[in-house]
């Protein structure tokens, strides 16, 4: 089943139309008849018989968009004048800048922020450097931090290809909680390296985001950064995931009537994702998780086991279950794929227990279209915007950040996830609650609260918060 058009694959055609009755309707019916979705029709300027129109389009993939536009190319009286993707568009110069905070119009403002008053601020903050919370953007300011090596769902395409991942990034923290983040795509692979970098240049942030660096790489850069720094370290990939998964999982629990400790949980996918889902879910007090892995349900012998997968070998799979992942999902209640696309079928579905809930959240294909999966499961998320239940990061990463920020926390620990977690779901009310909105809105502004909120509470009663709760962005 073909997938419905998105935003993400959206174009502008601007056509030069023969001004006489019956044109603009031949041109409408001709983009819907090849399966485009029109958004808006503007008109750009009238000429002498003529009137040029920008129609905005939105298709399912490349091929599609080109389909669209051949089509209108061959109606008479229609000339294609130009064709514009409005994602391309949208990133032109970059996502993101830098605003001064202060203004910058006299002598006396050149000399209070810059020397030679800066000068006094530098010496109180050698005397004591905790001071840098106070007087610098060190307070509120997150390096978003990758070496393109697991880039959604396109793998290792490079720190350049990686910038526009990141940059996005930057903008949800400023967007949605009023972080300050910065892009850092560094060109090495090496986790010594890496961690030295990073290490090196956390004086001017209050927390670090590592973001799309591959697993097992990823595991040892977070703990060995953890270790040495004595601010928030969060690979959004594993544990942004996994809160949101495990947001998702209890609401949608409610929704089919059964309890969270009682699901039957197939997890395919055990890099980054996938294990930090597990151990979320472990947490939460699931007690049968199947791990998969490409070569079937994860077995101690398996060709890609690592220390993390061990882990998840001894703590997983306690009917000591075996096959492919085919044969995991028979009679499960969940499945949470954090892997690629294609890899359920509609027939699997039909295997899984009374009111299968599925996670297909690779991106940017899931594991089954959700179209594919339609009449066939009572709950389905995916980790898109343009299909009901998102199960997106943006629920989580702002809020944490924002909640360790405020607290000065010197880390993120399991006890302030769960809360992330609660928080979350707790957002959705018992009257909104539906099989097609088991997650609050990503822009449901107060989710970010909730999320800080809890995030404190919990930072103060493990006693990883250095100062008490301060408002948001202060």
């Amino acid at each position: 089943m073909p997938v419905d058009p998105s935003a993400s694959y959206s174009f502008t055609i601007r056509c030069a139309i023969t001004n006489r009755p019956g044109m603009l309707g031949r041109l409408t019916s001709c983009i819907g008849e090849v399966g485009g979705d029109i958004g808006a029709i503007d008109i750009v300027r009238a000429e002498e018989g003529v009137l040029v129109r920008d129609l905005t389009v939105a298709a399912r993939d490349d091929d599609h968009a080109a389909a669209i536009v051949a089509a209108v190319q061959a109606i008479p009286g229609i000339d294609v004048v130009n064709v514009s993707d409005r994602v391309f568009l949208l990133h032109l110069g970059g996502k993101i800048e830098v605003h001064s905070k202060a203004p910058m119009k006299t002598r006396d403002d050149l000399s209070m922020a810059y020397t030679p008053g800066v000068a006094r601020v530098c010496l109180a903050i050698a005397a004591d450097p905790a001071k840098a919370f106070q007087l610098t953007i060190k307070r509120n300011t997150v390096a978003v931090v990758s070496d393109g090596t697991a880039v959604l769902g396109l793998g290792d395409i490079g720190p350049e290809a990686a910038m526009p991942v990141m940059e996005g990034k930057a903008m949800l923290f400023k967007e949605f909680a009023n972080v300050d983040a910065f892009p850092i795509c560094l060109a090495t692979h090496d986790p010594d390296e890496i961690t030295a970098i990073v290490a090196a240049i956390a004086p001017g942030f209050g927390g670090i985001n590592l973001e799309d660096i591959s697993a097992p790489r990823c595991f040892a850069i977070e703990d060995a950064l953890k270790a040495r720094l004595d601010i928030p370290v969060f690979h959004d990939d594993q544990h942004g995931t996994a809160v949101v998964v495990l947001a998702a999982a209890i609401n949608a629990a409610k929704v089919v009537g059964k309890r969270l400790e009682d699901l039957r949980v197939v997890v395919n996918g055990v890099g980054a994702a996938g294990v930090a889902c597990i151990k979320m879910l472990l947490a939460a007090g699931v007690c049968d998780i199947v791990a998969c892995d490409r070569f079937g349900i994860l077995a101690p012998d398996g060709p890609l086991i690592g220390d993390a997968q061990r882990w998840i070998v001894a703590q997983t799979n306690q009917g000591h279950r075996a096959g492919s992942v085919h044969d995991a999902v028979r009679g499960a209640d969940l499945f949470i794929g954090v892997s690629g696309p294609g890899v359920l079928t509609p027939p699997d579905l039909g295997t899984m227990a009374r009111d299968p809930i599925v996670f297909a959240l690779a991106n940017p294909s899931p594991e089954i279209q959700p179209e594919d999966a339609r009449g066939m499961v009572r709950v389905m998320a995916t980790g898109r915007s343009d299909y009901p239940n998102q199960i997106n990061n943006v629920l989580a990463f702002p809020g944490i950040f924002r909640g360790a920020l405020d607290c000065g926390a010197r880390t993120i620990n399991e006890a302030m996830k769960l809360a992330a977690a609660q928080a979350i779901a707790g957002r959705v009310a018992p009257d909104e609650l539906s099989e097609e909105y088991i997650v609050p809105s990503v822009f449901n502004r107060r989710v970010v609260t909730d999320v800080a909120y809890a995030v404190v509470e919990a930072a103060i009663a493990t006693d990883v918060a250095r100062r008490p709760r301060q408002p948001a962005g202060a």
